[in-house]
């Protein structure tokens, strides 16, 4: 009996210390918190340094983040949300949920990175993705004319998506329309999300998926599998920088600012490229993985500004809604 006594004792204890933990919530998509992605290592290693404890919610794609933070509002339970890009900030920064932060690093991006309030943590290309072994189109005319068969992600909550609608918008401009009437019949189906579009890839549904040119590496590295390859496009492939920011209604501001600062640091940028297989914001102390030297690299890179793509969303998404909707 005195040994129970001790042991209930000591669970109370331990319960109480766990209690005593202040937690930090925060909002990413679901490929991200899943087994395979970051989530489980970084909430590792940021619990190990921060004396808390870390909640990561997944939430579908980046865009239906947005859309949930929006719903939320000011009673959000989040603390900081990470998944969304630079595609997205203005819509995010006219909310007025969002917090200015202090996060500085030496970022490795293609571009200069200066926004007060988002940090970047990785970034892109987007690409569609096929076997290897098939031939690929090398534009979306060629893609538009022939019958290759296609899954994309809806722009309205997925940020691929979106940033599909912008690569179109980017390389063609006038001309978009007419290329979305032309790959119309190409899409077998459009997915709220990527990992749902590219599992029914792997299940053989289509040809192509809309994808990164990061995506090979994974099969490379964690299947060693050298099956799968991204289609180069003569046009140019539009880049992604995905983003997190703390909540200005957050109770743990210091906390989240420690997570922001966490983000870039070498402890969670070295594990970005084997788990949410892009690009690290800052380039980790040991290098990329082996494998990455296989990888396309874009002869053109394409990339609106987050006021360029505010400014152009709306109408890229009414072309594609028409094409779609034929």
């Amino acid at each position: 009996m005195k040994h129970l006594m001790i042991a209930a004792g000591l669970l109370s204890a331990t319960t109480a210390m766990a209690a005593d933990k202040p937690q930090l919530t925060v909002y990413t998509y679901d490929s991200f918190v899943s087994d395979w992605g970051p989530g489980p290592q970084v909430k590792e290693a940021f619990e190990a340094v921060c004396d808390c404890e870390l909640n990561l919610v997944g939430v579908e794609d980046g865009a239906a983040l947005l859309s949930r933070i929006r719903l939320e509002g000011e009673n959000s339970d989040a603390d900081v949300v990470l998944g969304l890009d630079t595609n997205l900030i203005n819509a995010a920064k006219e909310t007025g949920l969002f917090a200015t932060s202090s996060v500085s690093a030496e970022y490795t991006l293609p571009i200069e990175w200066t926004d007060e309030v988002f940090a970047p943590y990785d970034w892109g290309y987007f690409a569609f993705v096929h076997n290897a072994d098939a031939a690929a189109p090398a534009n979306f005319r060629e893609l538009a004319e022939g019958d290759t068969k296609i899954i994309i992600q809806d722009p309205r909550s997925s940020t691929p998506g979106l940033g599909l609608l912008l690569w179109v918008q980017a390389a063609y401009g006038d001309e978009a329309a007419d290329i979305w009437a032309g790959l119309a019949d190409n899409i077998v189906t459009v997915t709220k999300g990527w990992s749902e579009a590219y599992g029914l890839f792997l299940e053989g549904e289509a040809d192509m998926v809309l994808s990164y040119t990061t995506s090979p590496a994974y099969h490379l590295i964690a299947e060693e599998d050298a099956s799968k390859a991204a289609a180069a496009f003569d046009e140019g492939h539009y880049m992604q920088v995905e983003v997190a920011a703390k909540l200005a209604g957050t109770d743990q501001p210091e906390l989240a600012d420690q997570f922001l600062e966490f983000m870039v640091s070498d402890a969670f940028q070295q594990i970005i490229p084997t788990t949410n297989w892009m690009y690290p914001a800052v380039t980790p102390a040991a290098g990329l993985p082996e494998g990455f030297d296989t990888l396309i690299q874009p002869e053109k890179s394409l990339l609106f500004s987050p006021d360029e793509a505010a400014k152009v969303r709306d109408q890229a998404l009414a072309e594609w809604l028409s094409a779609l909707s034929q």
